[in-house]
């Protein structure tokens, strides 16, 4: 009989990698690769979540009202205000998760306002968003928005479309990747919060029925008796 949620969390992490992680974090927080985000730290750090947990969150970039104050991911604006009202949908805790971006800074334009990331700027911190992969080793990775697909194709080439597979788990580089909308009002316009908080009780049925992500192939979730 299937259990009523899923696992969320795995043994807890090795010394090695909270000093690993430890180490990226510094080396993100010092890094001048991207000249218009130099002067912004990276949000990376302890606030980003458990290194033990089973699913992995990578958003687009921290939001100068959010992240960028806040230093938690998805905290502090409209976004994170969203993010908060679909995570119940899917039978998830921020606690559960680990929170990561695309890229670990906040991009800004020349008036100061949020900015989506250059494809240089993807390029940039693609070292970094792989590491983490590779610390965490979660069984699912959860993208949110078309840049986080872009910026795991810069890791290893990927085939997935937002369109055509959200809310579908994808074998890519061992982990099993389930592309999502991104919660911005931006996004919201085209993905409205009814049809994103059904995409987030896919992937619900997705964690119930496969915690490990031990399925080969597409999986949806859609199982008899569940």
């Amino acid at each position: 009989m299937m259990s009523k949620s899923a696992p969320t969390l795995r043994k807890g992490a090795t010394e090695e990698q909270y000093l690993w992680f430890r180490n990226l974090a510094q080396r993100t927080y010092d890094c001048k690769r991207c000249p218009r985000m130099e002067r912004h730290s990276a949000v990376l750090g302890p606030l980003n979540g458990r290194l033990e947990a089973r699913v992995m969150v990578v958003g687009e970039a921290p939001g100068r009202f959010g992240s960028a104050v806040t230093r938690i991911p998805f905290r502090g604006d409209r976004s994170g205000e969203n993010f908060e009202r679909l995570l119940p949908h899917a039978g998830l805790r921020r606690e559960d998760l680990f929170i990561a971006n695309a890229v670990q800074c906040n991009p800004k334009d020349d008036q100061g306002r949020n900015d989506r990331p250059s494809p240089q700027e993807l390029r940039n911190c693609s070292d970094y968003l792989r590491e983490l992969l590779d610390i965490i080793q979660p069984p699912y990775v959860v993208t949110l928005g078309q840049k986080a697909l872009d910026a795991l194709r810069l890791i290893e080439p990927h085939k997935l479309s937002l369109k055509d597979d959200v809310g579908v788990a994808i074998p890519w580089r061992g982990v099993k990747v389930v592309p999502l909308y991104h919660p911005s009002g931006r996004a919201l316009a085209n993905r409205p919060f009814e049809e994103q908080a059904k995409d987030y009780t896919r992937l619900e049925r997705i964690l119930k029925a496969d915690p490990g992500g031990k399925w080969p192939g597409r999986f949806t979730g859609d199982l008899k008796g569940m």
